[in-house]
């Protein structure tokens, strides 16, 4: 068969270990049997109101999309039977990071043009002013445990899978569509475009199998540990690590987040269900998780690594998990919506590494684009992607055109990640070009912040930079110059930007100073607004 969709992989491994359990969050265990049967009936569902492909891929350029998107505002309980069900109809599922304000939800809405939006009900709750927004003829709420009810005119999920036929299959495409909502470095989400069939082979450890009987020889006998993501669905490193061990036949933990994050329910889980793998974000987790493993003893020996990505961890949390963990190996994943799963690094007990081994397709070019760099070139360049990479931003060509730009013949992705090759081959990180600050696996385009803080009366200018943090890996803070005479507190400046951007957004600390620096072309001097929000750090270190 050569290339396949990720629906037709889940019925395929159905067909050998229909009884094993395909993912486990909370109290709900669902096997590959029941997610190929719930999946094809919602497909079904969504079919026969004439939802599907309305143009076929070879008729578009790679920022167009032929096919309908279905918006998911959900936790990570049932998140990967929608995104399955709805690529099984040939439409495209659309993430939407629940941490965003109503406001926010609302523009990525406005973007992204969705057919039918599912979510749970307390975050239909959260957004119901937003919610339905034009172009939606479809509602589905997702029973959350919470006393909030579905919003008026909505189907209940279970009820429209039941009315699904549970035996039509509707016969899907590798040019079905993936998108992957993400920040970027334009202060808005972009939707990145992938072929189905190219995200699974890049990000999902899957390959083009000959047969069907390839995949049966491939999941029968797996019969290692369970997978955990720990990380939110609603990014794409944390589904890439459900659907890498689940398209492998392999059980995957799912954290239940309905509530705050709790380090001791992540480690009662690891321990309960016997996990092999875990996936984090970064510092963001690691560091609670080391608090509660100093705090408490649970029994981990099954667990053979952790996986962390989406954001840096720092080397001082990597060495902290090591020292309570000493059988485990910290892989280090280093990719983007863009680029998709790329690279690893990998640290044990006693030796470390700094750079990352890349998979296939990955490499560095030039810095002026013209060329592809040889290992052991000490040009600093472009972290590239070539192969399988996306077709583009979705209704965006000119940040296709800039983003997938064509590099001696070879049509590439540009991660805007400068690196170098090492002699080995090998991948090293100098990081960001962009002014984009990675907040505990969040990204945070600091432009948007700094226009809420300038249109305070009460501030005559501000810069916002990221600085490191021992919580979040880089955490956001802000430098502000006051009106003469006026005075404003950080509270005030925190409610003005709580008041219309997610919390993860907003800066952690307000630094008042006399006047912020600029250069002589009227750009803010970043460099030396990190060297103070560096110094004030370190001041008010204890």
């Amino acid at each position: 068969m050569g290339e396949w969709t990720i629906g037709d992989v889940v019925d395929t491994i159905a067909e050998v270990v229909g009884d094993r359990p395909m993912t486990v969050c909370g109290e709900r265990t669902t096997t590959y049997a029941e997610m190929a049967e719930r999946t094809r009936r919602f497909a079904n569902f969504l079919a026969e109101r004439d939802f599907g492909v309305h143009c076929d891929r070879d008729q578009l350029d790679g920022w167009q999309c032929g096919q309908d998107r279905v918006a998911l505002i959900m936790y990570n309980d049932r998140y990967p039977e929608m995104v399955i069900g709805a690529l099984k109809a040939r439409c495209v599922p659309v993430n939407v990071n629940h941490h965003y304000t109503p406001r926010e939800v609302a523009e990525l809405l406005d973007y992204v043009k969705p057919r039918a939006v599912v979510y749970h009900r307390a975050l239909g709750a959260k957004f119901a002013e937003v919610l339905p927004p034009a172009g939606v003829d479809l509602m589905i709420a997702v029973e959350d445990g919470s006393d909030h009810p579905a919003l008026p005119g909505s189907v209940d999920l279970d009820d429209a899978i039941a009315a699904g036929d549970p035996d039509s299959r509707i016969a899907g495409s590798p040019d079905d569509l993936m998108m992957y909502c993400t920040g970027g470095t334009t202060g808005r989400p972009k939707g990145v475009l992938w072929r189905q069939s190219d995200t699974y082979v890049s990000s999902m450890v899957g390959a083009d199998h000959a047969c069907a009987g390839e995949i049966h020889d491939k999941v029968r006998n797996n019969l290692g540990p369970a997978w955990f993501a720990v990380s939110p669905l609603m990014h794409a490193a944390g589904l890439w690590t459900v659907f890498s061990g689940a398209l492998a036949g392999l059980s995957v933990v799912i954290y239940d987040d309905r509530s705050k994050f709790d380090p001791k329910a992540v480690l009662r889980t690891a321990e309960r269900e016997k996990v092999g793998l875990m996936t984090m974000v970064g510092d963001a987790y690691a560091a609670p998780l080391i608090e509660e493993l100093h705090r408490a003893s649970y029994d981990l020996s099954t667990l053979y690594a952790i996986g962390t990505g989406g954001a840096a961890t720092n080397p001082k949390h990597v060495q902290a998990l090591l020292e309570k963990l000493p059988q485990v190996t910290i892989i280090n994943g280093y990719g983007s919506s863009e680029t998709g799963n790329m690279g690893f690094g990998h640290n044990q007990k006693g030796s470390s590494r700094e750079t990352f081994d890349l998979r296939e397709g990955g490499t560095v070019v030039s810095a002026d684009l013209t060329r592809f760099v040889e290992p052991g070139d000490p040009e600093i360049g472009w972290v590239v992607r070539q192969g399988r990479i996306p077709l583009g931003y979705f209704d965006d060509p000119d940040a296709t055109r800039a983003t997938f730009p064509v590099v001696q013949g070879q049509r590439v992705v540009v991660s805007g990640d400068r690196a170098s090759l090492e002699a080995d081959g090998t991948l090293r990180l100098y990081g960001r070009d962009s002014l984009v600050v990675n907040t505990g696996g969040e990204k945070v385009f600091v432009e948007e912040v700094e226009a809420v803080l300038r249109a305070h009366p009460g501030v005559a200018d501000a810069v916002v930079v990221g600085r490191d943090s021992d919580r979040w890996g880089q955490e956001i803070v802000a430098l502000v110059a006051t009106r003469p005479g006026i005075t404003v507190s950080g509270d005030d400046l925190h409610a003005a930007c709580t008041a219309v951007l997610a919390r993860f957004k907003t800066p952690k600390e307000f630094i008042v100073v006399d006047e912020v620096r600029r250069l002589g072309n009227g750009k803010a001097d970043y460099r030396w607004a990190k060297s103070l929000a560096a110094e004030a750090n370190t001041v008010a270190a204890p």
